[in-house]
């Protein structure tokens, strides 16, 4: 652990208390989000129909932020709904929150969506709570102390008993569309989602099968539960991946970037590759190597 994360594990602010907030703010997030009933004609879009906005988004973000900006006036807010690209995440302490992840999921009333409470210092995730109302699953980890499913599980699911890495053709792994549908990066995207399926005799990896869960947050939680093996993303923000990205590590799982070589990902750098805890950090790199060896192109963010 370097002397920058030690920092943060021994920061004077009360993480304990921090996490125990947002818990009981992802619970009441989790009460209106059930309490909605989407309507797929009725509403806005962000940038078409693949990426939908909902009351339901807005609703959510102004509870938690009403309660966070209460009881934590000096701590700053970074929220997707309230997001001004004139005030970028810094090194402040600052709550980084997603209210809906998932919103295409809770739109068309697919289970798998979710409110995604992230705390970061320095710019480094630090708390993370993960709740799906649908399924009522809850993800939770402070920096340091673990990573927990509904408070008394500890991940990885399997314990110390994690599976070894064996290589991509033997492992799930989950992408995303993104709701950019043209240009480079699409083009990136799926010559690399080709490349994974295809046959090794064509070039391929031949992965085990490839998933697209719809939710950054949940796809992340998934890779720390060892469900998932990999997950690679571009194009998502730091409220989709914080609250996760901590669960993940305090689950034994690395996040390097999503390019060939990036073995320094930021949480506001919008390229990631997550995988799983194994038995050594090795592996763990190596695996990473020979995904980054499929990858066809950059993703530009």
């Amino acid at each position: 652990m370097s002397v920058h994360v030690l920092d943060i594990v021994n920061s004077p602010c009360d993480l304990n208390s921090i996490c125990d907030t947002l818990i009981d703010l992802a619970f009441r997030a989790g009460e209106i989000i059930n309490g909605a009933l989407p309507d797929t004609g009725n509403t806005g879009s962000k940038k078409n129909s693949a990426d939908l906005v909902t009351e339901y988004d807005r609703a959510v973000e102004e509870m938690i932020s009403r309660e966070l900006k209460d009881k934590y006036p000096d701590f700053r807010f970074h929220g997707e709904e309230s997001y001004d690209p004139a005030c970028p995440l810094t090194d402040a302490p600052t709550f980084v929150i997603d209210p809906i992840d998932g919103t295409v999921n809770f739109v068309h009333g697919f289970p798998h969506a979710c409110v995604s409470l992230g705390f970061a210092i320095n710019r480094i995730p630090t708390i993370g709570v993960v709740f799906n109302p649908f399924t009522n699953t809850l993800y939770s980890a402070i920096r340091g102390k673990g990573a927990f499913l509904n408070r008394d599980t500890r991940l990885p699911l399997k314990g110390s008993n994690v599976e070894a890495l064996n290589g991509l053709s033997n492992s799930l792994v989950c992408v995303e569309w993104g709701s950019e549908r043209s240009g480079k990066n699409w083009e990136t995207k799926m010559r690399t989602f080709e490349k994974l399926g295809q046959d090794k005799e064509e070039g391929g990896a031949m992965v085990r099968s490839l998933r697209s869960i719809g939710s950054a947050a949940l796809n992340l939680c998934a890779v720390a539960s060892g469900t998932l093996d990999l997950y690679w993303e571009g194009g998502c923000w730091a409220w989709d991946v914080c609250a996760g990205w901590v669960i993940l590590e305090e689950a034994g799982g690395i996040i390097v970037g999503g390019n060939p070589g990036e073995w320094e990902a930021k949480v506001d750098g919008r390229k990631y590759l997550a995988i799983r805890a194994a038995s050594s950090r090795v592996s763990q790199e190596e695996l990473a190597e020979e995904f980054w060896g499929i990858v066809q192109g950059r993703l530009e963010y």
